[in-house]
């Protein structure tokens, strides 16, 4: 699931976005489970969604202008 929500916030298709929120929401969880120091693989998770908070508050930002 993640791929393709990824791969649609990459594309710029707003309605398949999920929100700063709900990606916060994940980025935490991802902190809480690695204890403070995260292996490889899961810093790669964290630099994209990184990636798809950014767009999200992006594309707020765009929407309420």
């Amino acid at each position: 699931m993640f791929a393709s929500s990824s791969a649609c916030a990459a594309s710029g298709d707003r309605g398949s976005v999920r929100s700063a929120a709900v990606v916060n929401t994940e980025i935490r969880a991802l902190w809480g489970r690695a204890g403070g120091v995260l292996p490889p693989a899961e810093q790669e998770r964290y630099q994209r969604l990184l990636v798809e908070w950014a767009a999200a508050v992006r594309a707020d930002v765009v929407e309420a202008a």
